[in-house]
């Protein structure tokens, strides 16, 4: 009776700070950084940032659709898992100052992002590393890339300040995709990674780099929005209302350059047009930014204390 009398006095503060588990990797025992890190932490509760009318408006979001950056047959951003005996390669890159040396688990069969861009993301099981790289090029056994990155998913660990990654924020990117094992297990736990054509010549924690212009009514790298907490979802099906949850409670991390309001996910076979074409129908104009600055306990970590 005690205990119940204890646990009855908890606060619903207290119960909400508890955090949850990261998603895990589909094929291993990793999950996709720790609990209390920036991509899964909730930002439903905070504020909106002073500059989200402004940032709307250079993204077009009075006359731009959400649209999902992935889909069939095989539109999506790769990933696959290998085990730690897979043979590792140093890579030629030409942001070499800004990479991480390596090795990496790359050969000839590892799959890469259709486009310009030609990302390709390597999970190690059972060192639950992240190999990441930007504009990968096998190149007959002399690979190349213009940038890479390897991640400890077990860490909160930020990207020197000022580097790249393999992507233009100095962010994962495996970390902010639409998965469709989450969906179809109907739960999306962290941020989703998104593009809007115009930033500035800056970034805001966590990103570590800014690939803009100057422009100070574009927004940042690494700027967050969520999409409005009384915006309707009784209308769509259950696999976009976990997408949507998800853009209400963990919202969106500004990742790159591109298409406005462009959100990526992974290459899969169970993604359905009925899914994406409901997705594209949510204005632009239904989202805010939010200033998560107040989360923020290192500015050289990815740890995260949100107000609640």
């Amino acid at each position: 009776m005690r205990r119940i009398a204890v646990l009855a006095m908890l606060s619903a503060a207290t119960l909400v700070a508890v955090p949850v588990r990261a998603a895990e990797v589909p094929d291993t025992s990793c999950r996709v950084f720790p609990a209390n890190n920036i991509w899964n932490a909730r930002i439903d509760a905070l504020p909106v940032h002073e500059m989200s009318d402004t940032w709307l408006r250079s993204a077009s979001a009075s006359s731009t659709n959400l649209h999902p950056d992935f889909g069939p047959p095989s539109y999506g951003i790769p990933f696959e898992t290998v085990g730690r005996r897979h043979p590792k390669v140093r890579i030629d890159f030409t942001y070499a100052g800004e990479s991480d040396r390596g090795p990496y688990p790359f050969d000839g069969r590892t799959p890469i992002e259709g486009g310009s861009d030609r990302h390709a993301l390597m999970i190690e099981r059972g060192t639950c590393r992240l190999y990441e790289l930007f504009a990968a090029d096998w190149n007959g056994g002399n690979p190349r890339a213009g940038s890479g990155a390897i991640w400890d998913l077990d860490s909160n660990r930020l990207r020197p300040d000022t580097w790249t990654s393999a992507d233009a924020a100095g962010l994962p990117i495996f970390a902010g995709l639409v998965r469709a094992d989450e969906v179809e297990d109907g739960r999306i736990a962290h941020a989703i990674r998104f593009t809007v054509s115009c930033t500035n010549d800056s970034y805001v924690w966590p990103a570590r780099h800014e690939a803009g212009v100057n422009d100070p009514d574009c927004p940042p790298m690494g700027a967050r929005f969520r999409l409005r907490a009384n915006f309707d979802l009784s209308e769509f099906s259950p696999k976009a209302r976990v997408i949507l949850r998800a853009m209400k409670r963990y919202g969106l991390i500004l990742a790159d350059n591109g298409s406005n309001w462009y959100f990526q996910g992974t290459r899969d076979g169970r993604w359905r047009n009925r899914l994406l074409d409901q997705l594209k129908s949510v204005p632009a104009s239904a989202f805010e930014a939010v200033d998560v600055s107040a989360c923020m306990v290192d500015p050289d970590s990815g740890q995260a204390n949100c107000p609640s």
